[in-house]
């Protein structure tokens, strides 16, 4: 039997390909990284903001072959060419089993996503833009999301309210059970606490697996629930 099943099982990094001069390495946990195991149908990329988790995900989905600003494999549009060359030093290590489907979904270019899936689904449109940003995220979602598919997902929990990001979680968990593979960037603690997830955060300058009650996510958020008055009080007065 496969030890280890998943469509992207691992990847190295060609240093050698990346300019000394380039934003990459100041990234800290990113110049420190040499090579990657998944282990997981979801792994979750954790951190604060500028730690290098987008950069390295844009750069795996891109090495994959999706479109920088996202989509699926077919997609060829670009609104503004911003992608790291990180994706060219990858080496990805692949399943001899290919995935039926894929989705890369970023936050930030959600919008050029949805146009363009309309002008590619002209026969069955979705009309995403006459819904909410949150509802058209949701039903891009459902409507693209399927077993046996690999998913690059940068901070969908952007668009999405606490309820909708239970939603999202259950969408996800679904096609996890159904062999699909997932690599996202989130800070939402709801959907860092997706059952049977592999956390890597990417804080203290190097990338290392984590629980999700030790995630900056979860500890400020049960802080601000449990102890409002306390911590409102510390940090304005402060």
């Amino acid at each position: 039997m496969d030890e280890n099943p998943l469509f992207l099982r691992s990847f190295s990094i060609d240093w050698s390909a990346i300019d000394r001069d380039s934003y990459l390495m100041g990234l800290e946990a990113i110049r420190k990284l040499e090579s990657l195991t998944f282990h997981r149908q979801i792994t979750i990329f954790a951190g604060e903001n500028g730690s290098g988790k987008s950069t390295l995900l844009e750069a795996l989905a891109v090495a994959w072959g999706f479109n920088p600003e996202g989509g699926t494999r077919n997609y060829a549009f670009s609104t503004y060419d911003s992608h790291s060359e990180l994706h060219d030093a990858l080496h990805l290590v692949r399943s001899p089993i290919r995935p039926a489907w894929g989705y890369f979904l970023r936050a930030e270019s959600f919008y050029n996503v949805a146009t363009m899936e309309e002008e590619y689904r002209a026969i069955k449109s979705m009309r995403y833009h006459e819904k909410s940003h949150g509802e058209a995220f949701l039903a891009l979602v459902q409507e693209n999301f399927r077993p046996e598919g690999i998913y690059f997902l940068d901070e969908p929990e952007a668009a999405l309210s606490p309820q909708r990001q239970l939603t999202l979680l259950m969408e996800l968990h679904r096609c996890a059970r159904g062999s699909a593979q997932f690599i996202m960037v989130t800070h939402s603690p709801i959907l860092l606490g997706m059952p049977g997830a592999e956390i890597l955060s990417f804080d203290e300058g190097e990338i290392h697996p984590i629980a999700w009650e030790d995630t900056e996510s979860y500890t400020v958020t049960s802080l601000f629930i449990n102890s409002r008055e306390r911590l409102l009080r510390r940090i304005l007065d402060e």
